[in-house]
C-alpha cells in the first residue's frame, strides 16, 4: 500500500520541475507519473491522491540524457505506447518486440527486458528529444525485470526496471500521452517533502511536527483560527523563529508551492484550507499518517496506553538525552526542560535515529505506528469502550519491530507474551522496592539501583518504570538513567506548581480523564497531608466525553475527594466547530452533591477566581484540572493572583 505521505515528495518534485522546458499543463485532477530517482521509487499522482508507488531501479550510470551514455534521462517525457498487453508475466521483449520467450524465475546474468513495456517521449527539445538526446531513440522504457533483487538500487542500463508485478499493475493505470517526470533530488529541502501547511498549527500534535520539520531542514507554513483573532502570540513567535510561515486559515497558504495539507482529526471539511487543497489538487494528510512516516523511518520508540502517555514520553527523552544518545521527540505534552530553552517544548530534533512519540489511541491513529519499540503503560476508559481501545493496542503490538514494555495490569496481559513487564508488583520483570511516596515526588529501588523521582504520585513511579524499562531495551544501563530521572523538569500543566499565596499552593493540571483526575487528586493529597484541603476545578475537555463519562467522572471525584474537599466545575470547553452541545457541566453538579460532594457549578471564571480567594485557608492546594483549552494555565495563573490580592 502507497506511503500517502510521499504524494507530498512526488507533488514537490512536480512543481520543482514545472518551470522546465517542455513542462505540460496540469490542472488539479491530472495524472502524472513521477520517477524519483534520489529515493529510487516512482509514483503516480492523480487528483493530488498517490495512486500507485513502487521501488524502481535507474542507471548505475547516474543521470543524463546523451546517446550511449547509459544514463537516465531527467525531465518531462510522456508515455509513447503501451507494449505487452495481456502478455505472460515473464514475457521477454527485446526491441519493443516480443520474442516469444518467458522468463520462469532462472537465475541470468543479462538484464532482461520483462512483461510490460512503456515506451517514454522526451517533452524537453534539445534535452530529453531530438539528435543525440532522444530518449525515444535511444529505447528508454519503463519495464519488468529479472534482476528484481536488485531494485531499489541505480544498477540499470539506462531504462526504469519495475518489478514484474508492479510494471503489470502500472501498466493498466496509465494510458499513452500521460506525463511522465523523471526527477532528481529536491535541493535546500533537508526534510524532502517540499512545503507542509499544517492547519490548526497552534494545536499541540500539529505544532510539534511543524516544528520538527523546520528543525530537520525541512519546509513547513501554517494556519489557525487563534491566530487569526490574534490570540496566542507567544505561541507565534515561537513558530517564526523557526522559519514555520504563518498565514490566514483562508486557504492562501495552499497557493504556489505547497506540496500537501495536514490535518488533525479536529479540522472539519468546512474549514478554507481544506476545501482549497480540495480544488487544487493538494494532497491531503492526516497529522498521524505524517507521524507513522516517520515512526517508520526512525527506531522509534512509541508510547501509548489511556494515561501517562506524555509524561512518559518525557522521561525516555530526558533519560535518553541525559546517557548522551541525542534523541528527538515528537508529543502532545510540553516538556518543562525544552521550554526552559527556549522552545515550545513539544518537539525536539535531535543527530541520532532514535525518535520517541506519544501515540494516540483517541482518535485511533495508535494502529497506524510500525515502532521499533513499543511501550503499553494502562488501558483504561477513556475516549472509548475498553474493548475496542484493546482491539486498537492488539493492532499496535502486533506492528513492533523490535520488543514491547508492558504494564503489569491485569487487563493487559494478553499484551505481555514475551514483553518487557514493568510495575509494582512481584510479577512484574521489572519493579520498583523499597518505595517512599511523599508531597514532592519518590524514592525507589530498581535492580539495585537507587531513583530519586522530583514528581508526586505512584502513577508517576509507574511511568518512571515504563520509562526505565524502554531505555533499558535500548541499551542504557540503569545507573545511567538515575541521574537523568533526578532531575526530571516534568510536563506543562502535569501536576505542574504554578506558586503559592497565603500560604495556600495553585498547581495546573492535565487531568481530563476520570483515571487521570484521580491520580491528580491523590498526587495533591500526598501533597497537603492529612490536614490540608483540595480545593479541585475541573473543565470537561468536550461536550461527548462528558456525556461518555459522567457516570465515571462523578465515581472518580466521590472515591477521591475527601469530606473537607471542595469541588468546581467549569462550562465545557468549547473550541468550534459543529460538536453537538447537548450536555452541560452544570447538569453534573446535582450527581456530585447527591453522593455527598461540596461541588459548585462556576458561571463565569472570574466568578471562580473571587470564590476561590474567598475560600481557601493557609495549608490549602488548589488543583485545576483540564484538557484542550490553551487558556487553563492563564486561568490557574489568574487564581494566583486573585489570591494575592
Amino acid at each position: 500500500m502507497p506511503d500517502p505521505v510521499n504524494a507530498a515528495r512526488y507533488r514537490a518534485l512536480v512543481l520543482a520541475d514545472q518551470a522546465r522546458q517542455g513542462a505540460p499543463a496540469l490542472d488539479p485532477s491530472s495524472k502524472v507519473l513521477v520517477v524519483d530517482t534520489a529515493r529510487q521509487c516512482l509514483g503516480l499522482l492523480e487528483g493530488g491522491r498517490l495512486v500507485f508507488e513502487a521501488v524502481i531501479s535507474t542507471a548505475k550510470n547516474g543521470l543524463g540524457c546523451e546517446q550511449d551514455s547509459y544514463r537516465t534521462p531527467t525531465g518531462w517525457h510522456r508515455i509513447h505506447a503501451r507494449i505487452g498487453a495481456g502478455a505472460e508475466a515473464g514475457s521477454v521483449f527485446r526491441s519493443r518486440v516480443a520474442t516469444g520467450q518467458v522468463w520462469r524465475g532462472e537465475a541470468l546474468d543479462e538484464d532482461l527486458i520483462l512483461t510490460r513495456v512503456l515506451t517514454l517521449d522526451g517533452l524537453e527539445e534539445g534535452w530529453n528529444r531530438g539528435p543525440g538526446h532522444d530518449s525515444l531513440a535511444r529505447f528508454i522504457y519503463l519495464h519488468g525485470t529479472n534482476q528484481e533483487g536488485q531494485l531499489g538500487t541505480p544498477v540499470s542500463h539506462g531504462c526504469v526496471r519495475l518489478a514484474n508485478a508492479a510494471v503489470t499493475e502500472l501498466f493498466d493505470l496509465v494510458a499513452e500521452g500521460d506525463p511522465l517526470l523523471i526527477a532528481g533530488d529536491l535541493p535546500g529541502d533537508g526534510f524532502g517533502l517540499g512545503r507542509l501547511h499544517f492547519a490548526g498549527v497552534a494545536g499541540s500534535g500539529m505544532s510539534a511536527l511543524a516544528q520538527f520539520v523546520a528543525m530537520k531542514g525541512g519546509r513547513a507554513s501554517g494556519s489557525d483560527r487563534s491566530f487569526d483573532r490574534g490570540q496566542r502570540p507567544g505561541a507565534r513567535a515561537l513558530l517564526d523563529a523557526l522559519g514555520v510561515a504563518i498565514t490566514p486559515q483562508d486557504g492562501s497558504g495552499l497557493e504556489g508551492d505547497c506540496a500537501a495539507l495536514v490535518v488533525s482529526t479536529a479540522v472539519e471539511e468546512e474549514v478554507p484550507d481544506v476545501a482549497a487543497a480540495w480544488r487544487l489538487g493538494v494532497p491531503v494528510l492526516h497529522r498521524s499518517e505524517l507521524l507513522a512516516h516517520l515512526v517508520a523511518r526512525y527506531r522509534t520508540v512509541a508510547v501509548t496506553g489511556t494515561s501517562g502517555k506524555s509524561t512518559t514520553v518525557a522521561m525516555i527523552f530526558e533519560i535518553l538525552r541525559g546517557a548522551g544518545r541525542d534523541p528527538s521527540v515528537i508529543t502532545g505534552g510540553e516538556l518543562v526542560a525544552l521550554q526552559r530553552e527556549g522552545r515550545w517544548g513539544n518537539a525536539w530534533a535531535g543527530a541520532s535515529d532514535l525518535l520517541v512519540i506519544e501515540a494516540d489511541e483517541s482518535d485511533g491513529s495508535v494502529v497506524r505506528y510500525h515502532p521499533a519499540l513499543g511501550v503499553l503503560l494502562n488501558l483504561q476508559r477513556d475516549h472509548k469502550e475498553m474493548e475496542a481501545v484493546a482491539e486498537m493496542f492488539r493492532a499496535f503490538r502486533s506492528q513492533l519491530r523490535e520488543g514491547a514494555v508492558v504494564g503489569e495490569a491485569e487487563n493487559l496481559r494478553e499484551f505481555a507474551g514475551d514483553a518487557l513487564v514493568f510495575g509494582l508488583g512481584e510479577g512484574a520483570d521489572l519493579r520498583a522496592e523499597n518505595l517512599a511516596l511523599d508531597g514532592e515526588g519518590s524514592r525507589f529501588t530498581v535492580r539495585d539501583v537507587t531513583f530519586r523521582l522530583p514528581v508526586p504520585g505512584r502513577h508517576n513511579v509507574e511511568n518512571a518504570l515504563a520509562a526505565i524499562a524502554a531505555c533499558g531495551a535500548l541499551g542504557v544501563s540503569p545507573a545511567a538513567m538515575a541521574e537523568p530521572l533526578a532531575a526530571f523538569q516534568g510536563v506543562a500543566r502535569r501536576f505542574q506548581v504554578l506558586g503559592s499565596a497565603r500560604g495556600i499552593t495553585v498547581v495546573d493540571d492535565f487531568g481530563h480523564n476520570p483515571a487521570k483526575v484521580a491520580a491528580s487528586i491523590r498526587a495533591a493529597h500526598l501533597r497537603v497531608g492529612a490536614g490540608g484541603r483540595v480545593l479541585a476545578v475541573f473543565q470537561p475537555h468536550g461536550f461527548g466525553p462528558l456525556k461518555f463519562l459522567r457516570v465515571d467522572f462523578v465515581e472518580s471525584f466521590a472515591t477521591e475527594l475527601r469530606g473537607q474537599d471542595r469541588l468546581w466545575f467549569l462550562e465545557v470547553f468549547y473550541a468550534g466547530g459543529t460538536a453537538a452541545r447537548d450536555i452541560s457541566s452544570a447538569d453534573v453538579i446535582g450527581d456530585l452533591q447527591a453522593r455527598g460532594l461540596a461541588a459548585e457549578f462556576a458561571p463565569t471564571r472570574e466568578w471562580l477566581v473571587a470564590r476561590l480567594a474567598a475560600e481557601a485557608k493557609p495549608g490549602d492546594l488548589i488543583l485545576v484540572m483540564g484538557a484542550r483549552d490553551p487558556s487553563l494555565t492563564d486561568f490557574a495563573q489568574a487564581v494566583l493572583r486573585g489570591l494575592s490580592s
